[in-house]
């Protein structure tokens, strides 16, 4: 009797590539860097390109190691200065360098179908917090997901929750942020992702919020 022999699914993704935000040191709990190999496991199944901010070290060079072992394209956007603190040893992939952060987080945002927060600091809130913004705005409608490793991110989405309570921002809003504890289960709930918000100014784009940036900052160095 012979056995039939199971063929592996491919999983067609709808992204193409994804930005992670991640932290540049690995965290005390090393499920944080389990959670980083997982989903660059999940990218690499999916043939999905990894953006990120370049750096070789903590999460970020633990994810960008696995995706492109995987095959995949790794795309890492650094600005010159931060250069000699981030990367340590060599840099997988293709390492692209920008003259300021604005710049970084607007071109890690153009490249990408998609976004991903692991744990990490204040320049990962940071980066989470303005693209949800963006999308608040209407400046771009694309899936942004929260990997919350072992309740990491428990606060701040009690916090989103609260602003919702409060009437800081509308249930339609905060459907934007999209989170789970697995990267396999972010990952399904991602490709599933519909907008239910309006922008508020829906013909932006990302050239023209970067010019809007750059007239502010010269108005303010007056």
């Amino acid at each position: 009797m012979e056995i039939e022999q199971q063929v592996p699914i491919l999983i067609k993704s709808r992204f193409k590539s994804i930005c992670v935000y991640c932290g540049s040191s690995p965290g005390k709990n090393p499920s944080y860097q389990i959670a980083a190999i997982q989903l660059g496991k999940q990218l690499v199944e999916r043939k999905i390109d990894l953006v990120y901010g370049g750096g070789s070290i903590g999460l970020m060079g633990r994810i960008s190691q696995v995706v492109y072992d995987g095959g995949c394209h790794v795309l890492g956007i650094i600005p010159k200065t931060l250069m000699p603190k981030e990367i340590t040893g060599e840099s997988v992939g293709e390492v692209r360098a920008v003259s300021g952060m604005h710049q970084r987080k607007a071109e890690m945002a153009k490249q990408a179908d998609a976004f991903i927060a692991m744990p990490g600091g204040y320049g990962t809130l940071e980066e989470l917090l303005e693209i949800i913004t963006w999308a608040q705005l209407g400046i771009h409608d694309k899936p942004v997901g929260l990997l919350n490793v072992d309740g990491y991110y428990n606060s701040l989405l009690a916090f989103m929750d609260k602003a919702v309570e409060e009437g800081f921002v509308t249930p339609a809003a905060r459907h934007i942020i999209v989170s789970a504890q697995t990267a396999q289960d972010l990952m399904c709930k991602l490709e599933e992702y519909v907008p239910e918000h309006c922008g508020v100014a829906p013909k932006l784009s990302w050239e023209m919020e970067q010019q809007l940036v750059n007239t502010a900052k010269s108005d303010i160095s007056r």
